[in-house]
């Protein structure tokens, strides 16, 4: 029997005719192996047999270097660029941004307390100012009417003034009698400030009433009288027990400790007990008062100021 190979079996054409003889086994694999013969061939004729060979073969697959290694190594579904790993940087303010903040806080603070002193030395100064101004009044009204302002017995007739009638037979002598502080306003202490203010001296409303005495830069009253030596009339006494002196006493009052020192340093010898200047407290004031040393001053209370001139 002639044996073909055939690579393919048409479905129809060809029949199975039994395993092929044993010396005509293949051993290729562990495979099978069929024969098959022609359908509709005559009787007469030699039908010959194709032998089958079904062999398994190995699946090699290859692979390109590259896409095997793709393949064996999965890659991550959303692959991203590979970054650089830095330190991390710790939250917090440099030593430099610390420095400026610092110089920042302090040129602001030194501003503040700057500003502060320029305003304490105004108001030191304003304070200063009254007492410097009152001498004035007295003599620009001694050089135009020959006369004290508040003693002018013919007021009426220089600047159509009222005369003081207070105390009785005493206008006209060359004092200004009466307490600084008097609220009487026949007194010539008190008429004192309508007869400057009448003569255009110094500002201010003429009639009596609110607001007809002079204030400080503190809120306190201004007022003058004339200078003795009797302490029970005095203003203020000193450490030695004595008067003030001065031809004339002008007082302030209400003024707060930390500025009565700076004034009588600027005015005087930095001795609020002695001296030109003296201090005594606002609350317990009356005249006669003992003035306070300056190491007793105390910068958080009011304190009225005498000055001699």
């Amino acid at each position: 029997m002639q044996h073909d190979t055939a690579i393919g079996i048409p479905p129809g054409k060809w029949s199975r005719c039994g395993d092929p003889p044993a010396d005509r086994k293949i051993v290729v694999n562990p495979a099978r192996v069929s024969c098959f013969h022609r359908n509709g061939i005559g009787s007469g004729q030699n039908k010959r047999c194709f032998s089958l060979i079904i062999i398994k073969l190995q699946l090699i697959r290859l692979w390109h270097a590259f896409c095997k290694l793709g393949i064996i190594q999965k890659q991550p579904e959303n692959p991203t660029m590979h970054q650089p790993c830095f330190p991390r940087r710790q939250s917090g303010f440099t030593l430099i941004e610390i420095a400026i903040v610092l110089v920042i806080i302090g040129l602001l603070l030194g501003g503040i307390l700057k500003g502060q002193e320029l305003i304490n030395s105004a108001r030191v100064k304003n304070l200063g100012t009254d007492f410097r101004n009152v001498p004035l009044f007295i003599y620009g009204y001694q050089d135009k009417f020959r006369t004290l302002p508040g003693d002018d017995p013919l007021v009426a007739n220089h600047v159509g003034g009222t005369p003081a009638t207070t105390p009785a037979n005493k206008q006209g002598n060359g004092v200004i009698d009466g307490d600084w502080n008097s609220p009487t306003q026949t007194d010539e202490s008190y008429l004192f400030w309508q007869h400057v203010r009448l003569a255009g001296l110094a500002p201010g409303i003429t009639t009596a009433g609110t607001g007809y005495l002079p204030t400080n830069a503190s809120g306190g009253t201004i007022g003058i009288q004339s200078g003795t030596t009797d302490t029970a009339k005095t203003p203020v006494k000193g450490a030695d027990n004595k008067a003030i002196g001065g031809a004339y006493v002008i007082c302030s009052t209400s003024i707060l400790g930390k500025f009565v020192i700076q004034l009588d340093i600027q005015m005087d010898d930095g001795n609020t007990a002695a001296g030109s200047m003296m201090a005594a407290l606002t609350d317990t004031y009356a005249i006669g008062a003992a003035a306070v040393a300056t190491a007793a001053i105390d910068p958080a209370k009011t304190y009225t100021v005498c000055m001699g001139v």
